[in-house]
């Protein structure tokens, strides 16, 4: 989903903790990566190094699977 790019620092941070986490609670590696896609997303939204919250990644995840077309 195009998405408008505030700043990246700490975007490749947030992919590898978020794939790691997601392989280690169990996902395949396809959710993973679609999980930490979007997690690096999050981030690029943001100025700056920060967090994401769980809850605005879910919503991500769950606003993406409403709108397939938007991806």
């Amino acid at each position: 989903m195009a998405r408008n790019v505030a700043d990246v620092s700490g975007a490749g941070d947030t992919v590898i903790s978020t794939l790691t986490m997601a392989l280690a609670a169990g996902a395949t590696i396809r959710e993973a990566s679609m999980l930490a896609n979007f997690a690096g997303g999050i981030v690029c939204g943001e100025v700056g190094i920060v967090p994401i919250d769980v809850n605005v990644l879910r919503e991500t995840v769950l606003d993406s699977m409403n709108h397939p077309g938007d991806a």
